[in-house]
């Protein structure tokens, strides 16, 4: 069985009450109480029960984070993040990898209520508000991670989108690039949508025109990045420049570029957004949109933190900036020779 707390008062010698105060860091106990108890409490093994606390309106130092996929590098890293900065708080963190299944979402949600979480950040699609909102209206504190919802009351942290399709679209328009192609994870997502907006309007303030036939969509994969470029390598005029809406995109390009026989980047110049470490170790290595990751767990961390202890009362909306990171996945416009 497993030890309780009458347990380690027994063997301590003290009262209940006396390790339940050096339990939650309450009360006047002297340091060698302290210490007697949770030496104590080392020995029998002891571990507080946390549902317990949360039943008696206690903290029990636990965060949800739910992610769409912990096997995309840019995810890992943001759980990396938030779970780095959770524990210098104290707080251990709960990472649910929901696939942007909606049903899967709603389940991971039910848990982390039922395990009685002091928040939860949200880095996935938002599929379902209602549900998010049932949980603020339980005082469940909320933060979302490059994703903005205007219909729900809750910190957000995000990186300027539009910035950094600007930064793409212009940096492939300096290099003399008039055929830009963009490949998007989808065109519901509102990250996507901006970062399609900023490079169309840096390419219309370039005098460079954009064909729509050159806007190819897919899921959030290497896969789906090779599988839209040998698409746009399918069209009679064929893109000297591609803008990856994500790293994974950008190296399924590079991928497929290789695949039909392009040297790279002679023959085609590709740019990403995120910055990965997948960024670092492509061949060649790829110029991409950098994202603060780590700063973004940490904000999101700060501000949730910051509601769960009552520190503050207004909700924040914190968007960071992108940064053209140069690498050698592009070059100055040259002709294209395809076998």
């Amino acid at each position: 069985m497993k030890p309780t707390i009458y347990d380690v008062a027994q063997a301590a010698g003290v009262s209940i009450a006396t390790v339940s105060k050096v339990i939650n860091g309450t009360g006047r106990i002297s340091e060698k109480t302290r210490n007697h108890v949770l030496s104590v409490m080392d020995q029998l093994k002891y571990q507080p029960s946390m549902v317990a606390s949360a039943l008696t309106g206690k903290s029990t130092f636990t965060i949800g984070l739910t992610i769409p996929d912990l096997a995309n590098p840019f995810f890992a890293e943001i759980a990396r993040a938030v779970e780095d900065r959770g524990h210098e708080y104290g707080f251990n963190v709960f990472i649910c990898s929901t696939d942007n299944d909606p049903e899967r979402e709603i389940r991971y949600y039910s848990l982390l209520t039922q395990k009685r979480v002091d928040g939860i950040i949200v880095a996935t699609r938002i599929q379902n508000d209602q549900f998010l909102k049932k949980l603020i209206s339980q005082n469940i504190p909320i933060a979302l991670i490059t994703n903005e919802m205007p219909t729900l009351a809750v910190d957000t942290v995000m990186v300027d989108d539009f910035l950094g399709g600007y930064q793409a679209g212009n940096y492939l328009a300096e290099l003399g690039h008039r055929h830009i192609a963009i490949i998007a994870e989808d065109l519901v997502n509102k990250s996507n949508l901006e970062r399609i907006r900023g490079c169309k309007q840096a390419m219309m303030a370039a005098a460079v025109e954009f064909d729509d036939r050159l806007l190819a969509v897919g899921e959030f994969t290497v896969q789906s990045g090779k599988e839209a470029m040998l698409r746009l390598l399918e069209l009679d005029d064929r893109p000297s420049a591609v803008f990856a809406c994500n790293d994974l995109l950008a190296i399924g390009a590079i991928q497929a570029a290789r695949e039909r026989g392009l040297h790279m980047p002679h023959d085609l110049s590709v740019i990403g957004f995120d910055n990965t470490v997948l960024a670092t170790i492509i061949d060649p290595p790829l110029t991409t949109i950098g994202q603060p990751i780590q700063e973004i767990g940490r904000q999101a961390i700060d501000l949730l933190v910051q509601e769960i202890k009552g520190e503050k009362s207004l909700k924040q909306r914190v968007v960071l900036l992108p940064e053209l990171v140069v690498r050698s996945s592009c070059m100055p416009k040259e002709p294209i020779e395809i076998p």
